[in-house]
């Protein structure tokens, strides 16, 4: 039989074992994906929150992006019909509905396959920047999940001392176990290659075999099968974002003055974009006190 600690220890010993929980790392918890279409992944929790509402912009709205919509569009439809599907890349011109469309894709997609008898729900699953790390958890997690899922990380890049991006590289091809069948990963990205020139050009300066280092850093793009540029607008498909909006949520302001109005409203910021034309919108709404639903 083994002896009783004596009594003056009891204490002590039970604030080490409290304190040795709390640095464990926490037991994933059961996901119910009947909840909701989307979820937020929560790493310290290893646990997901489902988006009742999730703030997304309708596919109709997104003017000037054609050639990607409708190619992100049919990669999405694929994977949810249980078809081969390719990781996707939405990478340039900030402001220019890149993580808008992951979202209306996500949900045109539902929308467009409600009907069918085959059908499941495709689920959206967004992971911050700061939690690649835990990307691994979040796999064996939904691994076993009869959903098909889409893991989309937001603005995804990588600093000069930054080594997640080898755990991303591990989970999207590499590793024993791999990729889920039904999981596919989208990300946006203000960089083709997620990577800083100057990580790459330290790497070529410091390293025995400069070539080796740097093709380490671009081969993390070679993961995503599917790579989607966004490029700035010119000055007419500004215009054509600004007019879709307005018609759609029914702003009847003069058409020369508008025009007149949203070239300066660009001007001012120093770009054209997606998310100018929208900004220009919310202000001419809020002056027509009229809201925008």
């Amino acid at each position: 039989m083994s002896e009783l600690p004596p009594a003056g220890l009891e204490p002590l010993l039970l604030r080490i074992a409290t304190a040795l929980e709390r640095l464990a790392p926490p037991s994933a918890a059961a996901v119910g994906f009947e909840a909701a279409d989307a979820f937020v992944w929560h790493a310290a929790t290893a646990s997901l929150s489902p988006v009742p509402k999730v703030n997304r912009v309708e596919m109709q709205l997104l003017r000037g992006i054609n050639r990607v919509r409708d190619q992100l569009a049919e990669n999405t439809e694929r994977f949810a019909r249980g078809l081969p599907a390719n990781n996707a890349l939405l990478w340039g011109a900030r402001g220019m509905g890149k993580s808008s469309l992951v979202k209306a894709v996500h949900a045109e997609t539902n929308r467009r396959r409600a009907g069918e008898a085959d059908y499941v729900a495709l689920k959206l699953v967004e992971i911050h920047r700061e939690d690649i790390e835990s990307l691994p958890i979040l796999m064996g997690l939904v691994r076993s999940s009869p959903y098909p899922i889409i893991v989309f990380c937001d603005d995804l890049s990588f600093d000069s001392d930054d080594t997640t991006y080898k755990s991303l590289k591990a989970v999207l091809e590499g590793g024993i176990e791999g990729r889920p069948d039904n999981v596919l990963f989208y990300a946006t990205s203000n960089r083709r290659h997620l990577l800083p020139r100057d990580m790459m050009e330290n790497e070529r300066s410091t390293a025995i075999n400069p070539g080796e280092a740097v093709e380490e850093k671009v081969s993390l793009s070679d993961r995503f099968g599917l790579w989607l540029g966004f490029h700035r607008c010119s000055q007419d498909e500004y215009l054509e974002m600004v007019f879709g909006y307005a018609q759609h949520f029914g702003l009847t302001l003069d058409h020369a003055a508008m025009q007149a109005e949203a070239l300066e409203w660009a001007t001012t910021r120093g770009a054209r974009s997606g998310r100018t034309a929208w900004q220009y919108i919310q202000d001419v709404a809020g002056r027509l006190g009229k809201k925008l639903t």
